[in-house]
């Protein structure tokens, strides 16, 4: 039978123990595991029985592995059968080993006990969603862009959008310097690609022109040997290309949309960004009310919470560029950054989210929200429409701990629109 005991605020000791046959298994495991290893006078490597190697080195020397074979389930088993919250990753300590089995101490920390009022009738900001028309026509202008062909531009210098194609060598204080170099290098004036001032230098360059372009590299720059030089790089300029935009008018919008005529594409153009607009301002309106929330809870709130979110929000992103070709120490040495101050940029963040989340749980609580099989259906419908994996088969996977948390999930969310549809408009 295990034991918890509160050892401070938020923080409980789990007493549970393994008893000898189980114990017994992990040996096994453990000699299993590491007998190919063993010699001894007399005995093929890996052949030595367990009892010599016991009897020559002690039992002790299987007791690690032993342990870690048969600790995992042990205190997964220990944490449900205490009923804890576990927020935290354990310490354990070993209180006693002998021909009984193994009595274990975790000690952990446990999700606080919280409390809100007055999450009704929140205020919250007013945003707008109406759609003017220097936005309608900006859209409609990157759409143009989108469909305009690139011709080569031979009767003018080059202008702030034109792409050139340029050769070019970096030197500083005359020493060419590594990465400065490149060879027919498609290079759009006014993308920001290069160093600030790069671009703009090379805008009213003629074809088979040579160019000296000045620049100072940032202090910040991920080359420290560069940050803060003055630098000069050699250009010659091989070609110049323009984008031919479109006109907007009916056979344009005949031959890239469904419409026939301007008035209706405009009009459908209008219509789906007072919705994205509309939607941009759902979700900008719960997140301030989440943060509210946050703000009027009252609690301890271990840090570990806020340690654990920080860590899952990195991982999260970490896969995200993975998925994309980019590991993520690369991408932070790009932008000249250590993953503990990504870290650190996250955690305001990480903060909100998790109190947000407890706030949102405990009015979940108060209000006295039950799920039933109906709602739990409906989630699991959506969950497969939007993964594409049949229903069937998903409810097939879920697991028991999986299908709690769908349930925890929905009352939070049950919460959220409560406190949406009582808040007020500022």
């Amino acid at each position: 039978m295990n034991k918890v005991e509160t050892v401070d605020k938020n923080k409980v000791k789990i007493t549970f123990s393994v008893d000898s046959a189980k114990f017994e298994e992990g040996m096994k495991f453990a000699y299993n595991k590491n007998k190919k290893d063993i010699s001894l006078q007399g005995f093929r490597k890996g052949k030595v029985p367990r009892k010599i190697i016991e009897m020559t080195y002690g039992k002790e020397i299987f007791y690690d592995d032993a342990i870690n074979h048969i600790l995992p389930e042990a205190y997964e088993n220990a944490v449900k059968e205490s009923g804890a919250k576990v927020v935290s990753q354990p310490e354990i300590d070993i209180e006693k080993l002998d021909d009984d089995g193994v009595v274990f101490t975790a000690v952990v920390f446990v999700k606080p006990e919280v409390k809100i009022e007055n999450y009704k009738g929140l205020k919250y900001t007013k945003r707008d969603t109406e759609v003017t028309d220097d936005e309608l026509n900006a859209y409609i202008d990157n759409e143009r862009s989108r469909s305009a062909r690139i011709v080569d531009v031979t009767d003018r210098p080059a202008a702030m959008g034109d792409t050139v194609n340029i050769d070019f060598k970096g030197y500083v204080d005359d020493v060419a310097f590594e990465g400065g170099e490149g060879k027919s290098f498609d290079l759009e004036l006014g993308s920001h690609s290069f160093i600030d001032n790069f671009e703009d230098q090379l805008v009213g360059a003629e074809i088979g022109s040579d160019v000296v372009v000045n620049v100072t590299f940032p202090e910040n720059y991920g080359a420290k040997d560069l940050a803060g030089k003055k630098a000069k790089f050699d250009v010659k300029v091989n070609g110049i290309k323009a984008k031919d935009v479109p006109e907007l008018n009916d056979e344009f919008v005949s031959d890239t949309t469904e419409f026939e005529t301007v008035d209706e594409y405009k009009k459908d153009v209008k219509a789906k960004l007072i919705l994205n607009k509309t939607t941009e301002a759902d979700n900008a309106k719960r997140e301030e009310l989440i943060e509210k929330l946050g703000g009027i809870l009252e609690g301890d709130i271990p840090e570990c919470m806020f340690d654990n979110e920080v860590n899952n929000m990195f991982n999260n992103f970490a896969n995200s560029l993975r998925y994309r070709g980019m590991p993520v120490e690369q991408y932070l040495q790009m932008i000249n950054q250590t993953e503990e101050a990504m870290k650190d940029s996250l955690r305001p963040q990480a903060e909100k989210q998790v109190k947000g989340r407890l706030a949102l749980e405990k009015i979940g609580e108060l209000e006295g929200f039950e799920i039933t099989e109906e709602d739990i259906d409906k989630e699991i419908e959506r969950i497969a429409g939007e993964s594409g994996i049949e229903k069937d088969k998903l409810v097939e996977i879920m697991s028991i701990d999986e299908k709690e948390s769908l349930k925890d999930d929905l009352k939070v969310q049950k919460a959220l629109d409560l406190v949406v549809s009582t808040a007020v408009e500022e």
